[in-house]
């Protein structure tokens, strides 16, 4: 066991003793990952770009919404970190130990230059196998992000190893859109798509237990957590057509389309949307979110 320059304790994991997985179940979750990095890299602050502005009726985006139920928590891992948008709010709290994973080496390079994470442990890593020693945490937040991650079970317990006695995992996990911009897409993207390569579209991501917070929370009983709470939010996204097709267009689907092709789709899109729009020139459009908060037993 060492610690890093910013006092963080890290290690090496310790030897997998999870279920190994099957050479199908690996070469899935290598293409998936392969998929996100590439992604990523092109786009490293597309889901902090995306949803950072939306908000819920109370004026809340996700991102403070998790950073609510860690209130008093003191030493703080973000699983799936991005660009650290959600480090750096957590970081207004005086005296806190923060770090951040995420596979995605530009979206950790963009976080690196927020001043207030200058103290912040920020590596890149699986969250299947977490570079952290046991009991080291007492928060775990992920926006966004637990919904992609394959190898699911690994991952809960790793974050069950990470996490002390009485630690609290908070997570924001998608629930679909609406409005009318998710109408619209949805009009638009399966015939674009269906005329895209195979190869080029995005693969089945994570697993959709994780998607569903009846599923998750058995998952996470099953690790050794207690029985979570749920809440259901909606995060408002209506703005003029332009700001609204910014959002949508950060979704993995559109990895599938070269340039031209997604200039289609767009003035395809800001086409129909100027038919649509509210009397203030706005589109309207919203995505729900499950909040899902469960302490480690």
């Amino acid at each position: 066991m060492t610690a890093d320059t910013s006092g963080h304790v890290v290690t090496a994991p310790p030897a997998a003793t999870t279920i190994p997985a099957t050479t199908a179940s690996a070469s899935a979750t290598a293409r998936q990952e392969a998929f996100l990095k590439a992604f990523h890299a092109e786009r490293p602050a597309v889901t902090a770009e995306a949803f950072g502005g939306a908000r819920t009726v109370d004026g809340r985006s996700g991102y403070e919404i998790l950073c609510d139920r860690v209130s008093g928590r003191r030493r703080v891992l973000d699983l799936g970190c991005g660009d650290g948008l959600l480090l750096d709010l957590l970081a207004r709290t005086p005296g806190r130990r923060l770090a951040g994973v995420d596979l995605s080496p530009q979206s950790l390079s963009l976080a690196r230059r927020r001043p207030a994470l200058s103290a912040t442990a920020l590596v890149e890593a699986r969250s299947q196998q977490l570079p952290f020693a046991e009991g080291c945490f007492d928060a775990c937040v992920s926006h966004l992000a637990l919904m992609l991650m394959a190898d699911v079970e690994r991952v809960i317990a790793e974050l069950a190893r990470v996490l002390a006695p009485g630690g609290l995992l908070a997570c924001v996990i998608g629930a679909g859109g609406g409005g009318t911009g998710y109408e619209l897409l949805g009009e638009l993207l399966p015939p674009a798509l269906a005329r895209t390569p195979a190869d080029r579209r995005m693969p089945a991501l994570g697993d959709r237990r994780t998607r569903d917070p009846e599923s998750l929370g058995e998952l996470l009983t099953t690790a050794g957590f207690h029985e979570p709470e749920r809440e259901t939010v909606t995060l408002d996204l209506t703005a003029p057509p332009e700001q609204v097709w910014a959002a949508l267009s950060g979704l993995y689907d559109f990895a599938a389309f070269d340039r031209d092709a997604l200039n289609v789709v767009r003035g395809t899109f800001l086409a129909r949307a100027a038919g649509r729009v509210t009397p203030d020139e706005r589109l309207s459009c919203h995505f729900r979110a499950h909040v899902v908060t469960a302490a480690r037993r």
